[in-house]
């Protein structure tokens, strides 16, 4: 049964694919993001392209009313929309800091609470949160992205049990090592906030690693998280949490099987942070 979706974060990368794949699957799909000029070319699958910035709460109202007033309807929400800082806890600026939360935490429970209403009005909805396995897990110099991934876990395990009652389902998608531009970003942030400091010598080389590993062919390509969005979309009854791309399971897994002082050490040992 087609269903009417809006989904963040659709310029590029997973969210544009998930949207087009949506779209090809029949569903009246509703793309949004800052760069509605990176979207035109969904417009050939059908697909509806429109400007919602997830830090504006008159934008994100706006963009909801919009697709309201067109379809009569809600279906099903796919909060995308987010981005990574990285940096040492010390380094990062409470300007970046509170950027990343408004963009990955509150601008998703912002848009939620939007729409909402007028799916517990319908009778039925389907919220689909784009999470991470850096919500389950903690690297160093990733402080401030894990906390927005931890927000987005608790947030959407509060909204399922909140929302059941009213016939709306939600669900995570956990991903791991996904090939997108968000590493190379990741990267080249991590560089800049601890340029100079004593964190400067450790944290240059993860940055390099970050951009090669995104750049090069060993990550999973990002249709596995849009193939995965698409199931929390269509199953009759969705999982409360799909994990895929490279690393995800082993990284989970090997962290909830180590004690506290091991998970560290090994982390010392991938960053080598030294007392100058």
């Amino acid at each position: 049964m087609s269903k009417v979706i809006l989904i963040t974060g659709a310029s590029s990368g997973i969210g544009f694919d998930a949207a087009r794949m949506l779209a090809r699957q029949g569903h009246k799909v509703y793309a949004a993001a800052r760069r509605v000029e990176m979207m035109e070319p969904l417009r050939k699958d059908g697909v509806v392209p429109f400007r919602m910035d997830v830090t504006d709460s008159q934008s994100m109202a706006e963009g909801v009313q919009y697709v309201v007033d067109t379809e009569g309807r809600i279906d099903v929400l796919v909060n995308n929309a987010g981005y990574g800082y990285f940096g040492a806890i010390e380094t990062v600026t409470d300007e970046e800091a509170r950027r990343q939360l408004e963009v990955n935490v509150f601008g998703l429970a912002a848009l939620c609470s939007l729409v909402i209403p007028h799916m517990r009005q319908q009778g039925s909805g389907r919220i689909v949160n784009t999470s991470s396995i850096a919500g389950l897990l903690v690297l160093p110099f990733g402080g401030w992205y894990h906390v927005s991934k931890y927000s987005v876990e608790a947030l959407s395990e509060a909204l399922r049990m909140e929302l059941k009652p009213f016939g709306i389902d939600v669900s995570m998608i956990e991903p791991g090592g996904i090939k997108t531009d968000w590493g190379i970003i990741a990267g080249r942030h991590l560089a800049e906030s601890t340029r100079g400091t004593a964190y400067e010598a450790a944290a240059l080389p993860e940055a390099d690693l970050l951009d090669k590993a995104y750049r090069g062919r060993f990550l999973s390509d990002p249709k596995v998280v849009a193939k995965a969005i698409c199931r929390a979309v269509n199953s009759r009854r969705p999982k409360a949490r799909y994990r895929i791309g490279r690393f995800s399971h082993l990284a989970v897994v090997t962290r909830r099987l180590l004690p506290t002082r091991c998970w560290d050490a090994l982390m010392r040992r991938f960053v080598q942070i030294k007392v100058r």
